[in-house]
């Protein structure tokens, strides 16, 4: 095996730190087997939550905590983000969850193990090391939106995952959610969403499809079989999975989808290689995806606009945090230019579908 295309940890970051004693002691008196003297590494990748990897001599761990100073009842639900995988681990392909700690004497959160599933994560590019011909780069990426619709034909009521859900009126319930947390992350220099928000809640669909969906479905959030890299043996980050529309999940997946000939500015927020030789573009997918669900595509407008407006949304949240001094990351210094961007691609999509 090609050791060079194998995604890896890096050392802990500063102030990230586990308190290594007491989750060992944890990790031994929870999973059975385990023995070896831990050694820690941590992700980089991950929208918020925080991932570390705890090689031990018998086992090969993943744990996964939300980010120091948030509560687990708000967006980083450990509990749920757990339970969700155990529930879908006889239905798709999700790593093992071992284990589950509320208990804040070990650490001052929840946090989850579960089995490390080692291979390739398409981040940015894909590995310099692993060459794929035009042809291969096309049935991969065929392969990844299979491995959704996958998800998205699970009987949810069968595999007891409807309980993850709301009920009806989901596309509805985020158009509002979105809505308020713009007005809520909005600063001064950046646009009001106005004509963008009175045009998704005056086309909200009236037939609403209900299954199990990711939210965050990316090419950075599966693992390729080393060994044969057109496989998917394993689908992560699912922080944000619910039940819901499944058109609304392509919206999502496709908003960061840059393809080959979209502009610089799409161009410099890529984070996936949708853009290498051989990828479908948008409109590709869209076609492949709903041919294999029945579904019919000319009715995708609201859905790309829905999943540009969720993604502006998201830059604002990170840049308000930016703004008003919360972060001092900065990379974060010019998201407003990148939500007055995404503003513009909404109203294009609505003048074109007008």
């Amino acid at each position: 095996m090609n050791q060079k295309i194998i995604d890896k940890a890096k050392p802990v970051r500063e102030k990230e730190q586990l308190p290594l004693d007491k989750v060992d002691a944890w990790i031994k008196a929870h999973i059975s087997g385990v023995t070896g003297v831990p050694e820690i590494t941590q992700y980089t990748g991950g929208a918020s939550n925080w991932t570390y990897r705890i090689k031990y001599d018998s086992h090969d761990l993943i744990l996964r905590r939300p980010p120091a100073g948030t509560k687990a009842a708000s967006a980083h639900d450990m509990k749920r983000e757990y339970d969700i995988q155990k529930a879908l681990m006889p239905y798709y392909t999700v790593p093992e969850m071992l284990a589950f700690c509320n208990d804040h004497s070990v650490m001052d959160c929840d946090f989850y193990i579960m089995r490390r599933v080692e291979g390739i994560i398409p981040r940015a590019n894909l590995p310099k090391d692993l060459v794929l011909t035009k042809e291969q780069v096309r049935q991969l990426c065929m392969n990844v939106i299979d491995k959704l619709i996958e998800l998205h034909k699970i009987d949810i009521q069968r595999s007891g995952l409807s309980d993850f859900g709301k009920g009806k009126g989901y596309c509805e319930r985020q158009i509002k959610g979105w809505s308020e947390r713009y007005q809520k992350a909005r600063t001064w220099n950046v646009p009001k969403f106005t004509k963008v928000i009175n045009w998704l809640k005056a086309n909200i669909p009236t037939e609403e499809r209900s299954c199990m969906i990711h939210n965050d479905f990316r090419f950075d959030n599966v693992i390729l079989n080393p060994e044969n890299p057109m496989e998917i043996i394993g689908v992560l980050d699912w922080e944000m999975a619910t039940v819901g529309d499944p058109m609304m999940d392509l919206g999502n997946t496709l908003a960061y989808w840059v393809q080959a000939d979209d502009d610089f500015m799409a161009k410099s927020t890529r984070r996936q290689p949708t853009n290498a030789e051989g990828m479908l573009t948008r409109k590709e997918v869209i076609a492949y995806y709903c041919g294999k669900m029945g579904f019919e595509p000319k009715q995708f407008t609201f859905y790309e606009v829905y999943g540009l407006f969720r993604l502006a949304v998201i830059a604002q949240q990170i840049y308000y945090r930016y703004y008003h001094k919360q972060t001092n990351n900065k990379e974060f210094k010019n998201w407003w230019i990148l939500v007055h961007y995404l503003n513009w691609r909404c109203r294009k999509a609505i003048k074109q579908a007008s």
